[in-house]
C-alpha cells in the first residue's frame, strides 16, 4: 500500500513507521493535529501516554 500522506507537519515529529499517518520521506506525521490520550489512570511518565491518532499501515 503507498502512503499517500507524503505532507510532512514539521510540528509533530513521529518515528512509527507502521502508522498510516507517517511520512515515508521524513520523521513527521501527516496529520494536521493529533489526540494524545493516557492509558493509566494517573499517568506520571512519558511511557503512559499514546498517540490516539495512531491507525496501522
Amino acid at each position: 500500500m503507498m502512503n499517500l500522506n507524503d505532507n510532512a507537519n514539521k510540528c509533530i515529529e513521529c518515528t512509527v513507521e507502521q502508522c498510516v499517518h507517517h511520512c515515508d520521506c521524513s520523521n513527521y506525521c501527516s496529520l494536521d493535529k493529533i489526540h494524545v490520550g493516557t492509558h493509566e489512570a494517573n499517568p506520571t511518565v512519558d511511557q503512559c501516554t499514546d498517540c490516539k491518532s495512531f491507525q496501522r499501515k
